[in-house]
């Protein structure tokens, strides 16, 4: 395995454990910490009701798996490339969110810059 292949693939299970854990996280308990936030600090999480917050979730954890596709199952990476751009949309759409309520958003833009280094970084030559 190269250098660049081993960069790639931490990168790409750095991503998909980051998702997964965030999908999982929304799909099982979304409802929950909706219901905390907005119990005991009077913060909720407006416009988002349980159902997007697991379709949002849904989509996480679909991405995190398509990373980990590997290339002789699916040629060319064209797997682990629509999910990170797929993964990076869903950045951008969360880093809007973030400065539309005021809050840092800095750990979507992160993301959204990972996933947008896997594409490179995996685009056929």
């Amino acid at each position: 395995m190269s250098g660049a292949n081993t960069l790639m693939w931490t990168a790409q299970i750095i991503l998909a454990c980051t998702f997964f854990y965030a999908g999982m996280s929304k799909i099982l308990a979304f409802g929950h910490v909706k219901w905390f936030l907005g119990r005991h600090f009077n913060f909720g999480l407006p416009g988002i009701s349980t159902g997007q917050g697991a379709s949002v979730g849904l989509l996480e954890v679909a991405g995190a798996l398509g990373l980990l596709v590997p290339s002789y199952i699916v040629p060319n990476y064209l797997t682990v490339v629509l999910a990170s751009a797929g993964l990076a949309l869903l950045m951008v759409g969360a880093a809007f969110y973030r400065i539309k309520r005021n809050e840092p958003a800095a750990p979507a833009i992160a993301l959204c810059l990972l996933a947008v280094f896997i594409i490179v970084g995996r685009w056929s030559k």
